[in-house]
């Protein structure tokens, strides 16, 4: 949902006029890059669903564990484990926004029905909202969604963003629980409540248009599961039926998603543009790869996210034909090419580089 808090500072970043145009090198690129890759588009069901399904049992089953353990180092354990499992399952959400219909058959549903719901996340929130940030014509300016220049705004905003997301939880239940309920029989609210409260963005300025059609019907089947399921939770929490401590322990689970989704998105671009249209080559290298061989970035960037900017070049490619793609591009792109300059190697230095430009862009 969207970042309010930032909003006085994304006013600075306004909305410029002519898009970019696709350069030599931008199309020379794109065109090697879908040559050298053009067999790796078609997402492979069995891994899709065996990934999901995996993740979700683990994440689950070490939430139980923490809820129902004895020793508090079982507890703090099985915590951890649960937060990486279900923020690798939750990941998915991001697939989903580029899966063509029927493509992983039912997995939209499932995946709704196994973590969009029970997390309050429901697709909805950023199907329809993460296909505008890969726009080239709004990437990087007041019209993405997903895109603050986080590099050129006050060290302080970067505290205020990841602290934002600790709360989520608490947020997400009163979305679902209070003002959900509340929108579908006061019409005017209806509106705020669509445009400003509806998007997984980071955009204060963003405001989402009402969906019309079967997206709208998709979208209150989905969003009246969440809110049943929030009320419920939160009645079975006032009447004891959830002990205290096991809510705590959930809701310490579920911001320690939040806050790990937003460490990685904290990296995920330099956020060094300042609002101008760019070309497709410069978006590429304001976006991130952390390839191997590190090996930690498979748990803080799961699901083909430390491939971000390969993703941003190839969109079309699924998760799991990530890895094999980042192989041949960086075997078959000469040294000169721009592919090489966006991978790093660690999320150390590239935290170290957004707070350096943070500072330098405070004197």
């Amino acid at each position: 949902m969207n970042t309010a808090v930032l909003t006085a500072e994304r006013a600075e970043f306004t909305a410029p006029a002519p898009a970019p145009r696709v350069s030599s090198d931008d199309a020379a690129m794109i065109r090697e890059a879908a040559r050298l890759t053009r067999d790796l588009n078609s997402p492979n069901a069995a891994i899709f669903w065996g990934d999901l399904l995996a993740s979700a049992v683990l994440g689950y089953g070490a939430l139980a564990l923490a809820i129902v353990a004895g020793p508090w180092w079982l507890t703090v354990a099985a915590s951890i484990v649960a937060i990486l499992a279900l923020y690798r399952a939750g990941s998915f959400i991001h697939e989903l926004t580029h899966l063509k219909p029927n493509a992983v058959a039912g997995f939209r549903t499932g995946w709704n029905l196994l973590l969009g719901v029970p997390l309050l996340v429901p697709s909805f929130l950023y199907e329809g909202v993460h296909n505008l940030h890969h726009a080239r014509t709004r990437y990087g300016t007041a019209d993405d969604p997903e895109y603050l220049p986080l590099a050129l705004m006050k060290p302080a905003t970067l505290l205020v963003f990841l602290g934002v997301s600790a709360i989520a939880p608490i947020v997400l239940l009163l979305r679902f629980g209070v003002i959900a309920p509340l929108s579908f029989v006061i019409p005017g609210f209806r509106r705020l409540v669509v445009e400003r409260y509806s998007a997984l963005s980071i955009n204060p300025a963003f405001r989402r248009k009402a969906p019309e059609g079967a997206v709208a019907r998709d979208w209150l089947v989905w969003e009246s599961l969440a809110s049943v399921w929030a009320i419920a939770l939160l009645t079975m929490v006032a009447t004891g039926v959830i002990p205290l401590r096991s809510f705590a322990i959930l809701l310490i689970v579920a911001s320690g998603v939040a806050v790990l989704n937003q460490v990685r998105t904290l990296v995920a671009h330099l956020w060094e543009n300042d609002g101008d249209p760019i070309s497709v080559t410069a978006q590429y290298l304001d976006t991130v790869n952390v390839p191997p061989p590190g090996l930690l970035p498979a748990l803080w960037a799961p699901v083909g996210l430390r491939y971000h900017a390969l993703h941003h070049l190839l969109p079309g490619v699924p998760y799991h034909a990530l890895g094999e793609a980042h192989r041949r591009l960086a075997a078959g792109l000469p040294s000169t090419s721009a592919y090489h300059v966006a991978n790093h190697a660690g999320l150390s230095g590239l935290v170290v580089r957004l707070v350096g430009g943070s500072v330098r862009a405070s004197r």
